[in-house]
């Protein structure tokens, strides 16, 4: 896996690369003290694994996550244990409280490698079994969920909600989303123009919004939020 280390203290940098060479199949792309340099390397390089402290100068790591678009997956590395709730909510594969001890190290590592080895399984699924199949033809797509493939009609569906690993697909004919191993990415590339990104998180499909608030979306009784950085587009597509 490739790593990039984000911390503003050389002696915490030094302490997870020299344990990272202990474990020896983990590659470090770079190692920075500047939260603000990091993100151009994330956004130019295939990054796996990002090692990030929370209280930095100029952007704390919980802000440095909510700025990247395509964050890969992440580890909290910091002396503050208060911020783990809020590691976690946004989905932190792991958080480590400094010092941190080696075997605890292990843990989070064998954490990362796990959902990584779940996200190359799931994309090679996709390459060569069809995981996630549209026939434009048809108009259906079938995903993977649990031991079985469902089919969905691609008109049938709301919209989508993106979790990191998984996606969770709403349609018409069930309250109860899909659950499915997937990067949102793929999904997005499969769907029709009816489908908009409004959000980091979040794909509608264009002919179920009922309103538009002004922040937000409304499908149902749901209200969808708008990214800061999709509201341009999304007003645009909707010729607001």
């Amino acid at each position: 896996m490739k790593c990039i280390i984000i911390d503003d203290e050389p002696l915490a940098v030094d302490v997870i690369e020299s344990y990272l060479n202990q474990i020896g199949d983990m590659e470090i792309v770079a190692k920075c003290n500047n939260p603000l340099d990091a993100i151009t390397l994330i956004n130019k390089h295939k990054i796996d694994l990002v090692f990030l402290d929370i209280e930095m100068p100029n952007l704390t790591g919980i802000d440095l996550v909510k700025t990247i678009e395509n964050i890969p997956q992440f580890i909290f590395t910091t002396a503050y244990p208060q911020y783990a709730l809020d590691g976690f909510n946004l989905n932190a594969t792991d958080y480590l409280v400094k010092p941190i001890p080696f075997h605890r190290f292990l843990k989070a590592i064998a954490r990362a490698k796990e959902k990584h080895q779940l996200t190359l399984n799931s994309i090679a699924n996709i390459s060569s079994a069809g995981q996630h199949i549209i026939d434009p033809s048809n108009n259906f797509i079938f995903v993977k969920s649990e031991y079985e493939n469902i089919k969905i009609e691609v008109n049938d569906i709301k919209y989508i909600q993106g979790l990191k690993d998984y996606i969770k697909i709403y349609t018409i004919n069930s309250n109860k989303a899909i659950l499915t191993l997937s990067s949102f990415k793929v999904i997005l590339d499969k769907l029709p123009s009816q489908f908009l990104r409004v959000h980091r998180s979040y794909i509608v499909n264009m002919n179920y919004i009922k309103a538009l608030q002004k922040t937000k979306l409304v499908i149902d009784e749901i209200r969808i939020p708008i990214g800061e950085t999709f509201k341009k587009e999304v007003l645009e597509r909707l010729g607001v």
